[in-house]
């Protein structure tokens, strides 16, 4: 799973193999260049979701649910078919909300869960089950999602050793961000593993260095236009 922002990048990405697609309110950074996830809006998100499905054919789309979207199940429930209704084939809400995914599920959304570091509330980017107590509640609560409906839940940035546990204990498939190996699947944020930033999470790792590259173009083409290299016919 890689998430996408954007038309010509869905394009790319549905060819290439990948299982789900993320339409995450990580564009709030990396696409809006606001401060966090959770000054994004449904309209935003909205917006976002129609373009990546007009650029995608077989994939499945995964939708975040917005920051304070989903305060109440009737709530969750209009949010959630606004985004299917966009192309959206499925959903994400974060936390332990077990409410709210059996009303979701109830009514034929589907829904992935996310434990471990929730970004649209965390205050800070601590890595998350790295103590007994916290561990186990996270477990619980990856548990009490799987029960609830959920047909895979996010593990981000966690202690690998309470990923790997998660992964063995609940009945639907994980998916990792900074949580290790030992999950059933893996997620990054399609700006990070491009290298599209100057920097990027210690967990990351680099498939391409699209700053650099994109520095070096414009560069160039700034210096063929005073060159009058540039148009040359």
């Amino acid at each position: 799973m890689l998430t996408v922002y954007d038309y010509p990048t869905a394009r790319a990405l549905d060819g290439s193999g990948l299982d789900i697609l993320l339409v995450g309110d990580s564009v709030a950074q990396n696409e809006l260049g606001l401060e966090r996830t959770a000054d994004l809006s449904l309209g935003m998100m909205l917006h976002h979701v129609r373009a990546v499905k007009r650029g995608v054919e077989r994939t499945h789309i995964l939708a975040d649910l917005p920051f304070g979207s989903y305060g109440k199940p009737a709530e969750a429930l209009t949010s959630a078919l606004a985004l299917m209704d966009a192309g959206a084939n499925s959903v994400k809400l974060e936390g332990p909300r077990f409410e709210v995914v059996e009303h979701l599920v109830g009514a034929g959304v589907p829904v992935m869960g996310h434990v471990g570091l929730l970004p649209q509330t965390a205050k800070r980017t601590v890595r998350q089950g790295t103590k007994p107590e916290s561990a186990a509640r996270i477990e619980q609560q990856a548990i009490g999602l799987a029960n609830s409906g959920c047909y895979a839940v996010v593990l981000e940035f966690m202690s690998h050793d309470t990923a790997r546990s998660i992964t063995d204990r609940v009945d639907v498939p994980t998916i990792g961000i900074g949580a290790g190996p030992g999950c059933d699947g893996q997620v990054l944020v399609i700006s990070d593993m491009l290298g599209q930033h100057e920097s990027v999470p210690s967990f990351v790792q680099k498939y391409a260095s699209l700053y650099e590259v994109t520095v070096d173009a414009a560069s160039r083409y700034r210096e063929d236009v005073k060159q009058r290299r540039f148009p040359n016919g």
